[in-house]
């Protein structure tokens, strides 16, 4: 496994530091109450949910003696699968809604949630209205096409008074459950990457924070309207069942749900955008 090829090494480079400093043996000795250097490789999102997630790296490294290099991501299906297969160690990235589709569909049995980090809601943009009062008969609203963001951007809709759904307890609804649409809207599926991007095309559009924060959009500012803070889609930590349990992803969840994480959160994403999920 990679962790292993990576002790070698440090042990290595450790033993050949060692062997070039002279005598003075006593003054290269670590503390004895500091902690065993260990590393973790952990999957994250490009955007602002980096920079955070940077803080938490900081974080486990001055408290717990861990090395966290990550691995940035621009695209939802990929981490899950790096996970399972051992090529990252722990992602931090996505929902229980999208983890539990994902594992279905790729038959990911062996991801296990560690912890939770921060609820970033969903919210509506649009560059042709300032009041959802103002959205048009026949307008055209972008959303994610990811099956648990479709979901839960459709629940907002709903939420907005826009359309009605079957179900809006169903947590994986889709354009099909639409029971009712007032105003006759145009909804449109897009690439969850491009939705804000789409915004000169639409006339709303309803997009996941992460690219939201990509094209310089905050939900507290910019948003039309936004998901409850009281929202199910709070983020997760995952890792393997056979290393949930391990000292450097349990260091890893604990410097995440740091109060110095919590405040950069709050900064980049600014009230309203961001909420502590633990």
């Amino acid at each position: 496994m990679q962790l292993t090829k990576l002790f070698g090494i440090c042990a290595i480079v450790s033993g050949l530091a060692l062997a070039g400093c002279g005598n003075d043996k006593k003054a290269e000795q670590p503390a004895a109450d500091a902690p065993a250097a260990q590393s973790i490789k952990v999957g994250v999102m490009s955007g602002p949910e980096h920079a955070v997630a940077e803080v938490a790296a900081k974080i486990a490294k001055e408290k717990y003696n861990l090395d966290v290099t990550y691995v940035e991501f621009n695209d939802y299906a990929l981490p899950n699968t790096a996970v399972s297969k051992g090529d990252l160690d722990a992602n931090a990235m996505q929902h229980k809604p999208y983890l539990d589709k994902d594992k279905a569909e790729k038959h990911l049995d062996n991801l296990a949630i560690v912890g939770n980090t921060f609820v970033y809601p969903l919210a509506g943009y649009s560059k042709k209205i300032k009041n959802i009062s103002e959205l048009a008969e026949g307008a055209t609203v972008a959303v994610p096409n990811d099956p648990s963001n479709l979901a839960r951007a459709l629940i907002l809709l709903e939420k907005q008074g826009l359309i009605k759904l079957k179900d809006n307890n169903n947590l994986f609804s889709t354009s099909m459950d639409i029971i009712e649409n007032p105003k006759n809207l145009k909804i449109q599926e897009v690439d969850t990457s491009v939705a804000a991007r789409a915004l000169d095309d639409v006339d709303l559009a309803v997009v996941n924070n992460t690219y939201a924060g990509q094209v310089g959009l905050n939900a507290a500012e910019h948003g039309i309207f936004i998901e409850d803070k009281d929202s199910p889609y709070v983020n997760i930590i995952v890792a393997r069942t056979d290393n949930q349990d391990s000292e450097a992803v349990q260091n890893f969840v604990k410097a995440y749900q740091s109060d110095e994480v919590e405040a950069e959160a709050k900064k980049l994403f600014k009230e309203g955008g961001v909420v502590k999920g633990w």
